[in-house]
């Protein structure tokens, strides 16, 4: 048995082949970028989605010669994308937390619905990474786009749609549909989803590891994949990422390390805080505690391009001859806003302490730092709240070359796994593919690699630099939401 897993991201999607041992027989990967046309706004075209998932699978297929005989997808989320009765795309879709445009729209539901029942019913507050005040924004910004709307899509729904004809969204990515869905009746809300959406039909619910349908004809066709093979129904890129290295048991606590690093706590009952996101899990019958940092990786890139497209292992290098506290400079990597738990749409990246005797590696240093403190601010919020981490284990692209993880051990005291295959959502998704047709074990699949402790050496050291860190947020927010005013400012001409 083969199976294909196909995973659309931010910067890229992925795609791999897995045979039913759980061993990878071919990766491929499509850079691509979002559009970010006004401040605040990130998005990306929903055709785009589709375009590469057939790319992906015709090369990955034809360059091994290999019949797939099952699909897992996935994809960031959770997103809006709003199409007509022939599921035609009316809008770039707008994209998870990263966009930070329907504050307003944010606002005047917490007045119509109230905060607290928002977050009883639905397990999260309305913030920057909630599905109805996006909907909500293009009903008042694009009328044109709502008035022709008839249906819901993220990026696996889409793909799912596009391969079987299926309408479907499952459980984990309809929790993040907030206000739309009920997190303890586990259904839609009719009576919230109704007074934001109601034109959109909304879509069946099935859990991410159900057979939404099998391969139509004509996907076949475009995709070269056989017709009548099972696709699954997939679910959110940092689910998938957890399932691929077994991090869905209670306790568990995933990091990805991507262009956003994301944890996903798992539970055994659903606990709800407020600086945090409460959701159904991956798994029938488990919970999730969640929380997003709305950057990472993009900063590390981002002072990549900066600095003239050294590659990573050059700057790694030179972070790593930086050493601990990157000489001197404390950053915040609050570079789109932050998710949580500071929940700030309009909170801006700061870089403290810095001298004309800096390097670049201090500053690459820095901002690996920086994502470590997130990292342990997100995590005291979570054993704050009484939760029982009992094991952590990370995952993504950034896992790679052992720097980042070992600051994050260190500054954030967690020891971590690293398992043997780290390619992420498409192999969570291959899993989950193989998971509906066969017998799988990710643990099988994909055994632990390393672990990573902390350096008991440096615990003081972090512990100053995390006390000057949650000081430097406070420090900075009004001039940070003033700046950030002025932009929108100047943008609106």
């Amino acid at each position: 048995m083969t199976v294909l897993g196909v995973d659309i991201g931010t910067s890229s999607s992925k795609g791999v082949l897995v045979d039913a041992d759980g061993r990878v027989l071919a990766t491929a990967v499509r850079p691509h970028t979002v559009s970010r046309p006004r401040p605040g706004h990130v998005e990306m075209d929903a055709e785009v989605w589709w375009t590469e998932f057939v790319s992906l699978a015709r090369e990955l297929t034809e360059r091994t010669g290999v019949r797939a005989e099952a699909v897992g997808v996935s994809g960031m989320g959770p997103c809006v994308a709003l199409a007509d009765e022939t599921d035609t795309p009316l809008h770039p879709a707008i994209l998870y937390g990263v966009d930070t445009r329907a504050t307003a729209q944010i606002a005047r539901l917490d007045t119509e619905l109230g905060r607290t029942a928002v977050l009883h019913r639905c397990g999260s507050l309305l913030s920057t990474q909630a599905v109805g005040p996006k909907i909500a924004w293009l009903a008042e910004h694009r009328p044109d786009v709502t008035a022709r709307a008839r249906r819901l899509y993220m990026p696996s729904s889409f793909l799912v749609r596009r391969l079987t004809g299926a309408y479907v969204l499952d459980h984990h990515s309809a929790s993040q549909a907030v206000p739309l869905y009920d997190s303890l009746a586990q259904e839609w809300y009719e009576p919230w989803a109704r007074q934001i959406a109601p034109w959109i039909e909304l879509p069946s619910l099935r859990w991410p590891g159900e057979v939404a349908g099998r391969l139509t004809p004509a996907a076949a066709d475009a995709s070269g994949l056989p017709a009548g093979i099972p696709v699954i129904t997939g679910t959110v890129d940092a689910w998938a990422e957890a399932l691929s290295v077994g991090a869905q048991r209670t306790g568990d606590l995933m990091l990805m390390y991507g262009s956003t690093m994301f944890l996903i706590h798992t539970l055994a009952e659903r606990l709800l805080v407020p600086e945090l996101w409460s959701t159904v899990g991956a798994l029938p019958g488990t919970r999730n505690l969640a929380g997003g940092m709305a950057t990472s990786g993009v900063i590390t890139e981002w002072l990549r391009e900066l600095f003239g497209g050294p590659g990573h292992a050059d700057l790694l290098t030179a972070a790593e001859e930086s050493g601990p506290g990157a000489r001197g400079l404390l950053m915040l990597p609050y570079f789109a806003g932050e998710r949580t738990p500071v929940a700030d749409p309009d909170a801006r990246g700061v870089v403290a302490g810095l001298t004309v005797e800096h390097t670049r590696g201090d500053l690459y240093r820095a901002a690996l730092e920086a994502t470590a403190l997130g990292v342990r601010h997100n995590v005291e919020a979570m054993r704050a709240a009484g939760t029982d981490i009992r094991r952590v284990v990370a995952v993504g692209g950034g896992t790679r070359g052992g720097l980042w993880t070992r600051i994050v051990s260190d500054a954030a005291g967690l020891a971590q796994e690293v398992r043997e295959v780290t390619v992420g959502a498409s192999y969570g998704a291959a899993f989950l593919a193989a998971s509906a047709v066969t017998d799988a074990d990710i643990d099988v699949w994909n055994p632990v690699r390393e672990r990573v402790a902390p350096d008991p050496g440096l615990r003081d050291r972090y512990d100053e630099l995390y006390g000057l860190y949650l000081r430097l947020y406070p420090a900075t927010r009004d001039i940070g939401h003033a700046l950030a005013r002025r932009r929108r400012a100047d943008a609106d001409g």
